[in-house]
């Protein structure tokens, strides 16, 4: 009797890691080849350009007169952006765990708009959403010291969380106490029509922004706003501190690149790792380009 058929193993489920989808997801996915970083300064350039049609087209003088050409344009935008789309499914190994990632949720949405005008034209106004795909600039231009900085700013924030919390429990109550002493010293008759409006007056002052719809009108308001003007100046620097402190003890001086796993599509791994720090996948052979010679 012939035995039955192995099951597929749901790790191998995913597109082999060779040939032009190797290829193809080298180029498109990391920025640390000279055909990476040739196609992201495209892809970067393209957005801008996209972006400015759609700045353009919504001037109502411009749109008239040459509204055939920003039609033209904006579907040259729209096809090359959904053949990239396209293009980035079928490269790597898990597709729907790609579409439902950030990026892959942003690159549908830079595209999906414009055939839904088609239907509706009152969603105009989303193609600008493709803005957001200028977050991959921080990837095409290497800028590996702010990239860094990036992730210690995230560690620092989740690290002094509950600093922050009291900073902000603190300053929540003297603008309570305040707004509440204003309420009373200044009253209905200037303003001041409540606590909670008071509250507001309260916070709009300490934080140094200053609306101007509410202001005191008597020697003891002007007092007490010249007091909680300067407390909210010497406040503001509180929380930088805090933050600043903890980067500095967690710095740690690692060199990120754009070298991403195929599996989980996370990025960020060192030239001589062999496996994902995340999901600990095999990372294929790391390329990148190589530094220009001195000229002779």
């Amino acid at each position: 009797m012939n035995s039955p058929a192995p099951k597929p193993d749901p790790e191998h489920w995913g597109k082999p890691l060779e040939g032009w989808r190797l290829r193809l997801y080298t180029i498109i996915f990391e920025a640390d080849t000279r055909s990476g970083l040739l196609f992201d300064r495209i892809l970067i350039w393209m957005i801008v350009l996209s972006l400015l049609v759609v700045a353009a087209d919504s001037v109502g003088p411009i749109s008239q007169s040459h509204q055939t050409l920003f039609k033209v344009l904006e579907w040259f935008f729209t096809i090359a952006f959904t053949v990239e789309y396209i293009a980035r499914l079928s490269c790597v190994r898990h597709p729907m765990r790609y579409a439902t990632s950030f990026y892959g949720i942003v690159d549908l949405l830079a595209i999906l708009p414009v055939y839904l005008v088609l239907l509706f034209p009152e969603m105009q106004a989303l193609i600008a959403v493709r803005v957001l795909r200028l977050l991959r600039v921080f990837r095409v231009f290497k800028l590996v010291e702010y990239v860094s900085e990036y992730q210690s700013l995230g560690r620092a924030l989740v690290a002094s969380r509950r600093k922050i919390l009291v900073f902000l429990s603190a300053v929540l109550s003297i603008v309570v106490v305040m707004g509440t002493v204003m309420y009373v010293v200044e009253g209905p008759a200037n303003g001041f029509t409540s606590i909670p409006t008071s509250v507001y007056w309260a916070i709009t002052t300490m934080t140094t922004v200053g609306f101007g719809d509410i202001t005191p009108k008597t020697d003891l308001g002007r007092l007490i706003s010249s007091m909680m003007m300067l407390l909210g100046w010497g406040t503001l620097a509180v929380p930088t501190g805090i933050v600043t402190s903890e980067m500095t003890a967690q710095r740690q001086g690692l060199i990120p690149t754009t070298r991403t796993c195929h599996v989980c599509l996370t990025e960020g791994h060192r030239p001589e790792a062999s496996f994902c720090m995340y999901c600990g996948a095999e990372l294929p052979r790391y390329q990148h380009r190589k530094p220009k010679e001195p000229a002779t």
